[in-house]
């Protein structure tokens, strides 16, 4: 199966490198010894234009395993990003990463990516990930907005 993973993300790297949408970043780690760790790469998505999050340029990995494409990858923003559907380790709480519910091995790297920057800005009430964040979306939009404006100045353009 190992081999099936890494030809699928050298294929979407390629895809990629021609195609990627303004403001995102991603591409595979380098490791201590200068190689390519394939399996897991950084990634940044900008905030969508015209939203609270515009102007902030939000750090994620991605990890993905030897099975996949058949198991979606885990995508990680740091500790405590602020998000009604983000956990506090960072976690992304988002269907088509739940091999259970949305994940579809046709799902490409950039509609990972697409995907996670419109959960930025159009959270899903149902399901909650994070109680503050949650609680704040639901009940305070004055300070939930705020809380995202002062998130999005902590993650400027790298």
């Amino acid at each position: 199966m190992s081999g099936i993973a890494r030809s699928r993300l050298m294929e979407e790297r390629k895809v990629w490198r021609k195609d990627k949408p303004h403001g995102f970043y991603a591409r595979p780690v380098t490791v201590g010894d200068g190689s390519v760790d394939i399996l897991k790469w950084e990634c940044q998505i900008p905030g969508k234009k015209d939203t609270d999050w515009h102007g902030g340029y939000y750090p994620l990995t991605m990890e993905f395993s030897e099975d996949y494409p058949s198991k979606p990858p885990k995508c990680k923003f740091p500790e405590k990003f602020f998000h009604p559907n983000i956990y506090p380790s960072g976690t992304v709480c988002l269907s088509i990463l739940n091999e259970d519910d949305g994940w579809r091995p046709s799902i490409t790297l950039k509609q990972i990516l697409l995907g996670i920057q419109e959960l930025l800005s159009t959270p899903n009430s149902a399901s909650p990930a994070q109680s503050e964040a949650y609680m704040m979306f639901t009940t305070d939009e004055k300070q939930y907005k705020i809380r995202v404006r002062q998130q999005a100045a902590k993650y400027p353009i790298a």
